[in-house]
Protein backbone atom coordinates (compact mmCIF):
# COMPACT_ATOMS: atom_id res chain seq x y z
CA UNK A 1 0.00 0.00 0.00
CA UNK A 2 1.03 3.59 -0.58
CA UNK A 3 0.60 6.62 1.67
CA UNK A 4 -2.32 7.67 -0.52
CA UNK A 5 -4.20 4.41 0.17
CA UNK A 6 -3.45 4.57 3.89
CA UNK A 7 -4.89 8.07 3.97
CA UNK A 8 -8.00 6.78 2.17
CA UNK A 9 -8.44 4.13 4.86
CA UNK A 10 -8.12 6.65 7.66
CA UNK A 11 -10.52 9.07 6.00
CA UNK A 12 -13.08 6.29 5.49
CA UNK A 13 -12.80 5.20 9.13
CA UNK A 14 -13.18 8.78 10.36
CA UNK A 15 -16.22 9.31 8.13
CA UNK A 16 -17.84 6.16 9.51
CA UNK A 17 -17.98 4.37 6.15
CA UNK A 18 -18.75 0.67 6.24
CA UNK A 19 -17.23 -0.04 2.83
CA UNK A 20 -14.42 1.33 0.72
CA UNK A 21 -13.31 0.55 -2.83
CA UNK A 22 -9.58 1.10 -3.32
CA UNK A 23 -6.46 -0.62 -4.63
CA UNK A 24 -4.26 -2.56 -2.24
CA UNK A 25 -2.01 -3.94 -4.99
CA UNK A 26 -0.54 -0.77 -6.52
CA UNK A 27 -3.40 -0.22 -8.98
CA UNK A 28 -3.44 -3.68 -10.48
CA UNK A 29 -7.02 -4.07 -9.27
CA UNK A 30 -9.69 -2.49 -7.08
CA UNK A 31 -10.73 -4.24 -3.87
CA UNK A 32 -13.90 -3.97 -1.80
CA UNK A 33 -12.96 -3.44 1.85
CA UNK A 34 -15.17 -3.57 4.94
CA UNK A 35 -14.45 -0.66 7.26
CA UNK A 36 -15.03 0.27 10.89
CA UNK A 37 -13.50 2.81 13.24
CA UNK A 38 -10.78 0.43 14.43
CA UNK A 39 -9.61 -1.07 11.15
CA UNK A 40 -10.60 -2.93 8.00
CA UNK A 41 -11.31 -6.41 6.70
CA UNK A 42 -10.50 -7.94 3.32
CA UNK A 43 -11.25 -11.53 2.26
CA UNK A 44 -12.06 -12.43 5.86
CA UNK A 45 -8.72 -11.16 7.18
CA UNK A 46 -8.62 -8.40 9.75
CA UNK A 47 -6.13 -5.49 9.58
CA UNK A 48 -5.44 -2.52 11.79
CA UNK A 49 -4.95 1.01 10.52
CA UNK A 50 -1.28 2.01 10.10
CA UNK A 51 -0.50 4.91 12.42
CA UNK A 52 2.68 6.18 10.78
CA UNK A 53 3.50 6.48 7.11
CA UNK A 54 5.63 8.45 4.68
CA UNK A 55 5.34 9.63 1.11
CA UNK A 56 7.53 7.83 -1.44
CA UNK A 57 7.25 4.63 0.58
CA UNK A 58 5.33 1.42 -0.10
CA UNK A 59 4.12 -0.72 2.80
CA UNK A 60 3.40 -4.44 3.12
CA UNK A 61 1.70 -6.49 5.81
CA UNK A 62 3.76 -8.42 8.36
CA UNK A 63 2.81 -10.23 11.56
CA UNK A 64 3.82 -7.10 13.46
CA UNK A 65 1.81 -4.73 11.26
CA UNK A 66 2.69 -2.75 8.15
CA UNK A 67 6.35 -2.24 7.29
CA UNK A 68 8.16 -0.34 4.50
CA UNK A 69 9.24 -2.35 1.47
CA UNK A 70 12.87 -1.46 2.03
CA UNK A 71 15.95 -3.30 3.17
CA UNK A 72 19.45 -2.28 4.17
CA UNK A 73 22.27 -4.70 3.44
CA UNK A 74 25.26 -3.57 1.40
CA UNK A 75 23.05 -0.66 0.34
CA UNK A 76 19.60 0.78 1.02
CA UNK A 77 17.13 -0.64 -1.47
CA UNK A 78 13.41 0.12 -1.62
CA UNK A 79 10.30 0.07 -3.77
CA UNK A 80 9.15 3.59 -4.59
CA UNK A 81 5.55 4.47 -5.58
CA UNK A 82 4.75 6.25 -8.84
CA UNK A 83 1.73 8.13 -10.13
CA UNK A 84 1.14 5.28 -12.56
CA UNK A 85 0.76 2.31 -10.20
CA UNK A 86 3.76 0.10 -11.14
CA UNK A 87 6.59 1.11 -8.81
CA UNK A 88 10.18 1.93 -9.52
CA UNK A 89 12.98 1.12 -7.08
CA UNK A 90 15.97 2.89 -5.63
CA UNK A 91 19.42 1.81 -4.50
CA UNK A 92 21.00 4.29 -2.08
CA UNK A 93 18.58 6.95 -3.27
CA UNK A 94 19.34 6.46 -6.97
CA UNK A 95 16.23 5.70 -9.02
CA UNK A 96 16.69 2.64 -11.18
CA UNK A 97 13.74 3.07 -13.57
CA UNK A 98 12.26 6.14 -15.28
CA UNK A 99 8.90 7.19 -13.84
CA UNK A 100 8.60 10.99 -14.05
CA UNK A 101 6.83 11.13 -17.43
CA UNK A 102 5.73 7.54 -18.03
CA UNK A 103 4.91 4.39 -16.11
CA UNK A 104 8.09 2.31 -15.73
CA UNK A 105 6.02 -0.70 -16.78
CA UNK A 106 4.86 0.93 -20.03
CA UNK A 107 8.32 2.33 -20.61
CA UNK A 108 9.59 -1.25 -20.54
CA UNK A 109 6.93 -2.27 -23.07
CA UNK A 110 8.16 0.34 -25.54
CA UNK A 111 11.78 -0.74 -25.19
CA UNK A 112 11.01 -4.43 -25.53
CA UNK A 113 9.15 -3.69 -28.76
CA UNK A 114 12.45 -2.53 -30.31
CA UNK A 115 13.81 -6.09 -30.27
CA UNK A 116 10.55 -7.74 -31.49
CA UNK A 117 10.49 -10.63 -28.98
CA UNK A 118 8.09 -13.05 -30.68
CA UNK A 119 9.63 -16.50 -31.12
CA UNK A 120 13.07 -15.40 -29.91
CA UNK A 121 15.57 -16.57 -27.32
CA UNK A 122 16.24 -13.42 -25.29
CA UNK A 123 18.90 -12.40 -22.78
CA UNK A 124 17.78 -9.91 -20.12
CA UNK A 125 21.07 -8.95 -18.49
CA UNK A 126 19.88 -6.96 -15.46
CA UNK A 127 16.42 -8.18 -14.53
CA UNK A 128 15.54 -5.64 -11.84
CA UNK A 129 11.81 -5.74 -11.11
CA UNK A 130 11.21 -7.89 -14.18
CA UNK A 131 9.28 -5.48 -16.37
CA UNK A 132 11.40 -6.21 -19.47
CA UNK A 133 11.02 -9.94 -18.96
CA UNK A 134 7.27 -9.66 -18.43
CA UNK A 135 6.77 -7.85 -21.72
CA UNK A 136 8.98 -10.38 -23.51
CA UNK A 137 6.71 -13.14 -22.21
CA UNK A 138 3.62 -11.21 -23.26
CA UNK A 139 5.28 -10.68 -26.64
CA UNK A 140 5.48 -14.48 -27.09
CA UNK A 141 9.23 -14.88 -26.71
CA UNK A 142 10.38 -18.48 -27.03
CA UNK A 143 12.48 -18.18 -23.87
CA UNK A 144 13.77 -15.36 -21.66
CA UNK A 145 16.93 -15.76 -19.58
CA UNK A 146 16.82 -12.99 -16.97
CA UNK A 147 19.77 -12.36 -14.64
CA UNK A 148 19.78 -10.34 -11.41
CA UNK A 149 22.64 -10.59 -8.93
CA UNK A 150 21.16 -8.57 -6.05
CA UNK A 151 19.25 -10.80 -3.62
CA UNK A 152 17.48 -7.79 -2.15
CA UNK A 153 16.05 -7.00 -5.59
CA UNK A 154 14.60 -10.52 -5.61
CA UNK A 155 12.94 -9.68 -2.29
CA UNK A 156 11.45 -6.51 -3.78
CA UNK A 157 10.12 -8.57 -6.68
CA UNK A 158 8.41 -10.97 -4.29
CA UNK A 159 6.37 -8.08 -2.86
CA UNK A 160 5.73 -6.18 -6.10
CA UNK A 161 2.42 -7.19 -7.73
CA UNK A 162 3.71 -5.96 -11.10
CA UNK A 163 6.77 -8.27 -11.13
CA UNK A 164 6.35 -11.56 -13.02
CA UNK A 165 6.77 -14.89 -11.30
CA UNK A 166 9.26 -17.35 -12.70
CA UNK A 167 7.40 -19.67 -15.04
CA UNK A 168 8.02 -20.85 -18.59
CA UNK A 169 9.20 -19.23 -20.78
CA UNK A 170 10.88 -17.02 -18.14
CA UNK A 171 14.03 -18.42 -16.54
CA UNK A 172 15.22 -16.19 -13.68
CA UNK A 173 18.71 -16.55 -12.24
CA UNK A 174 20.32 -14.90 -9.24
CA UNK A 175 23.76 -14.46 -10.77
CA UNK A 176 26.23 -11.88 -12.03
CA UNK A 177 25.78 -11.65 -15.79
CA UNK A 178 29.42 -10.64 -16.32
CA UNK A 179 30.37 -14.07 -14.94
CA UNK A 180 27.47 -16.12 -16.31
CA UNK A 181 27.79 -14.87 -19.88
CA UNK A 182 31.24 -16.42 -20.26
CA UNK A 183 29.64 -19.87 -20.04
CA UNK A 184 27.11 -19.18 -22.82
CA UNK A 185 27.71 -20.57 -26.29
CA UNK A 186 28.52 -18.38 -29.28
CA UNK A 187 25.44 -17.08 -31.13
CA UNK A 188 23.12 -18.43 -28.44
CA UNK A 189 20.62 -15.53 -28.28
CA UNK A 190 18.39 -13.89 -30.87
CA UNK A 191 18.11 -10.59 -28.97
CA UNK A 192 19.44 -8.86 -25.84
CA UNK A 193 18.04 -6.29 -23.41
CA UNK A 194 20.65 -4.46 -21.36
CA UNK A 195 19.40 -2.07 -18.67
CA UNK A 196 22.35 -1.68 -16.29
CA UNK A 197 22.62 0.55 -13.23
CA UNK A 198 24.54 3.79 -13.71
CA UNK A 199 28.18 3.60 -14.75
CA UNK A 200 29.31 4.78 -11.30
CA UNK A 201 27.57 1.80 -9.69
CA UNK A 202 28.38 -0.93 -12.22
CA UNK A 203 31.13 0.19 -14.57
CA UNK A 204 31.90 -3.40 -15.57
CA UNK A 205 28.55 -3.53 -17.40
CA UNK A 206 29.77 -0.71 -19.69
CA UNK A 207 33.19 -2.18 -20.44
CA UNK A 208 34.56 -3.21 -23.81
CA UNK A 209 35.16 -6.70 -22.43
CA UNK A 210 31.47 -7.10 -21.57
CA UNK A 211 30.24 -5.68 -24.89
CA UNK A 212 32.52 -8.13 -26.71
CA UNK A 213 30.80 -10.93 -24.78
CA UNK A 214 27.35 -9.60 -25.72
CA UNK A 215 28.38 -9.63 -29.37
CA UNK A 216 29.77 -13.16 -29.06
CA UNK A 217 26.55 -14.71 -27.67
CA UNK A 218 24.25 -12.84 -30.08
CA UNK A 219 23.35 -14.24 -33.48
CA UNK A 220 24.24 -12.24 -36.61
CA UNK A 221 21.68 -9.48 -37.23
CA UNK A 222 20.44 -9.98 -33.66
CA UNK A 223 19.27 -6.83 -31.93
CA UNK A 224 20.43 -5.30 -28.66
CA UNK A 225 18.67 -2.51 -26.81
CA UNK A 226 20.94 -0.76 -24.29
CA UNK A 227 19.42 1.77 -21.90
CA UNK A 228 21.90 4.56 -21.18
CA UNK A 229 19.96 7.64 -20.08
CA UNK A 230 22.13 10.75 -19.87
CA UNK A 231 23.86 10.69 -16.46
CA UNK A 232 26.45 13.41 -15.74
CA UNK A 233 25.79 15.16 -19.07
CA UNK A 234 24.64 18.40 -17.44
CA UNK A 235 27.23 18.43 -14.66
CA UNK A 236 30.37 17.11 -16.37
CA UNK A 237 29.50 17.30 -20.10
CA UNK A 238 30.30 13.60 -20.30
CA UNK A 239 28.35 11.89 -23.09
CA UNK A 240 27.92 8.33 -21.79
CA UNK A 241 25.66 7.35 -24.70
CA UNK A 242 28.31 8.34 -27.23
CA UNK A 243 31.00 6.48 -25.28
CA UNK A 244 28.84 3.36 -25.19
CA UNK A 245 28.08 3.63 -28.91
CA UNK A 246 31.79 3.66 -29.69
CA UNK A 247 32.43 0.52 -27.65
CA UNK A 248 29.47 -1.27 -29.23
CA UNK A 249 30.76 -0.46 -32.72
CA UNK A 250 34.18 -1.85 -31.78
CA UNK A 251 32.40 -5.02 -30.61
CA UNK A 252 30.81 -5.43 -34.04
CA UNK A 253 27.46 -3.63 -33.84
CA UNK A 254 25.73 -1.11 -36.03
CA UNK A 255 24.33 1.45 -33.60
CA UNK A 256 21.60 4.08 -33.64
CA UNK A 257 20.19 6.32 -30.92
CA UNK A 258 16.75 5.23 -29.75
CA UNK A 259 15.02 7.39 -27.15
CA UNK A 260 17.00 7.23 -23.92
CA UNK A 261 19.19 4.40 -25.14
CA UNK A 262 20.82 2.71 -28.11
CA UNK A 263 19.47 0.13 -30.52
CA UNK A 264 22.26 -1.99 -31.97
CA UNK A 265 22.35 -4.77 -34.54
CA UNK A 266 25.14 -7.29 -34.74
CA UNK A 267 26.91 -7.37 -38.09
CA UNK A 268 27.34 -10.66 -39.90
CA UNK A 269 31.03 -10.96 -39.14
Amino acid sequence: MTAKVIEQLHNAATAGLSELHCSIDLQRSVAKIQMDVAGWTYNGRRFGLPQKWKERTIYYCTEQGFAPVSKYGDSLIKLVPTDWGPPTFEIDGIKMLPSAKISPYLDAAAKVSYIQPQGKMILDTCGGLGYFADWCVQGLANQVHSFEKNKDVFWLRSLNPWSPEEAAPLVLQCADITVAIVEKSDRFYDAILHDPPRFGIAGELYSQVFYDQLARVLKPRGKLFHYTGSPNKLTSQRDVQNEVAGRLRRAGFKVQSKGDGLLAEKTTR
